[in-house]
């Protein structure tokens, strides 16, 4: 009897939970001080190092933004010539952060950007996903809302500090994106000794999308005094 014919699939499936609970927690890390949002701890950067470092952070640092990126770097991956995607993300963010800049008002964006990481981590989970140009659709929707968040943190800056912030996100977000995309290959070119396929880590972020949401729904029903 091969008992290795009999093993691989169970240590397969192990190792893949393994992977989704490794993905979890690496989430659950960043989760403390996601909450904050503003790498200068709410003050308006007042330069080009201040602006750039502020970029840099502020999609790490907040959990919501840290998510989505990484699930559409992912989804990027299961799509043929997927990389557009989170191009079309960085583009449509870098547009909404100038429309906050320029006062123009998005509804309910944070309930947008928590639905977006939901609606992600649906997409990388399920069996047969949509259209390629519905999904970059959505991920420049979903991209004008994140930048909108973005724009929050540099309104009122000087223009120094506001482009260095600019460039500062749209890198990190390449390059977390890029990151993603590159394992996400890996895994389905069958790299690593698990199942060749994304969908545990896609429920891991539809875990993700769902308890952001709820919390977001439960901050507009019970709004703090």
């Amino acid at each position: 009897m091969n008992l290795s014919r009999i093993f691989s699939p169970i240590l397969a499936s192990v190792q893949s939970k393994a992977l989704a609970i490794a993905f979890a927690f690496s989430f659950l890390v960043f989760a403390s001080p996601a909450a904050a949002h503003h790498p200068m701890g709410g003050k308006t950067p007042s330069n080009f190092f201040e602006g750039f470092m502020s970029g840099l952070a502020h999609p790490v640092i907040g959990f919501d933004h840290l998510a989505f990126i990484i699930a559409i770097g992912l989804f990027a991956a299961v799509k043929k010539q997927g990389f557009w995607l989170p191009l079309a993300f960085v583009m449509s963010a870098a547009i909404g952060a100038g429309l906050h800049l320029m006062s123009v008002s998005l509804p309910l964006t944070e309930l947008v950007v928590s639905a977006s990481v939901l609606g992600f981590g649906v997409l990388l989970a399920i069996k047969n996903s949509p259209n390629y140009l519905v999904v970059a659709a959505l991920a420049a929707i979903a991209g004008l809302f994140h930048g909108h968040a973005y724009g929050e943190a540099i309104f009122g800056a000087e223009s120094m500090a506001l482009w260095s912030y600019l460039a500062g996100f749209t890198i990190i977000q390449l390059l977390i994106s890029g990151a993603a995309f590159f394992a996400g290959k890996k895994v389905l070119n069958g790299d690593f000794a698990i199942a060749p396929n994304l969908r545990s880590a896609g429920l891991v972020i539809c875990g993700i999308g769902a308890s952001l949401l709820a919390s977001q729904i439960s901050a507009l029903a019970f709004p703090a005094p």
